[in-house]
């Protein structure tokens, strides 16, 4: 079959030296869509780390099929969609972990496309993560919050190095201060489902005009690690953070501070990811509100 493979995801494949999985690909699609009965349609622009094509089922739904590039494994996600069952995140239709394919509800655009005013942004991600949050035990193979934050303090100071120092040595002890507190502070028996990665390019709007959340990744951890996540979109915004802070405290009944920290922790970790990859001015502008707020 034809198969229209967007740049972003050819071009992610070539790079990490999996060139004869392009040429696999079509044949796979063709097999899972004789075996789920989907019609298939054209392909999603705008990832990188998955071929996401539209679908049709044999009774005219309207799905999407997600097919993971080699080396991420789509495992993880399937649990937490099952999870979730359709709560604050993309319904789950279906599943071949062994292929790294995935068969979601079809929604439609991101939020930052079809909402201007970013308060409003912030207030309807936090809606979608109220909705996901649910009790979840250590019996559900999720890494937690905890272990988040011990890979970001062994990480950061190798990758602000890498980077070339772009933020203040204060920001980085700071992040990793909050890292320290975020660690000790975690607790299988109150932690949650959370998403891990809540902006605005990650929630697209459902059939009944709610937003979903899509691409969690996924842990065991303290509500405020997904508010946190609100707190470091926008940096450019120029409102008041711990305003902000507190709004989403009041909304969820969640610990300020705990979502201050968090925020912190996003903010800096993404902000010097962002510098050592070049993804810009993104990364500039979280870490010069970064060195704003330590100074």
């Amino acid at each position: 079959m034809s198969l229209d493979i967007p740049d972003q995801v050819r071009r992610t494949v070539i790079a990490d030296g999996y060139e004869s999985w392009l040429d696999e690909l079509p044949g796979v699609v063709d097999s899972l869509a004789q075996e789920w009965s989907l019609a298939i349609g054209s392909s999603c622009a705008g990832g990188h780390a998955a071929l996401v094509v539209e679908v049709t089922l044999v009774d005219g739904t309207p799905a999407v099929l997600k097919i993971g590039v080699p080396g991420r494994d789509v495992g993880q996600e399937a649990m937490v969609l099952r999870l979730a069952n359709g709560g604050g995140c993309a319904k789950l239709l279906g599943e071949d972990v062994g292929r790294q394919a995935l068969l979601l509800e079809r929604l439609g655009a991101p939020m930052y496309d079809l909402v201007a005013d970013a308060a409003s942004r912030h207030n309807l991600l936090c809606e979608a993560a109220v909705r996901l949050w649910r009790p979840v035990g250590p019996d559900v193979d999720l890494p937690t919050g905890a272990r988040l934050a011990e890979q970001y303090a062994d990480r950061l100071p190798k990758l602000w190095e890498q980077a070339g120092r772009p933020c203040s040595p204060a920001t980085v002890a700071d992040a990793l201060e909050c890292m320290n507190r975020r660690r000790g502070a975690h607790d299988d028996r109150s932690a949650v489902l959370v998403h891990g990665d809540i902006h605005e390019m990650n929630a697209l709007q459902a059939s009944d005009g709610s937003y979903k959340l899509i691409d969690p990744a996924g842990l065991r951890a303290e509500p405020a690690c997904d508010l946190g996540t609100i707190v470091r979109c926008n940096p450019d915004l120029g409102d008041d953070l711990w305003a902000r802070t507190e709004e989403l405290a009041a909304r969820t009944g969640v610990d300020a501070t705990a979502i201050w920290e968090w925020g912190t922790i996003h903010r800096v970790v993404s902000g010097v990811y962002a510098c050592s990859i070049g993804f810009q001015p993104f990364g500039d502008l979280l870490l010069a509100e970064a060195d704003r707020l330590t100074a």
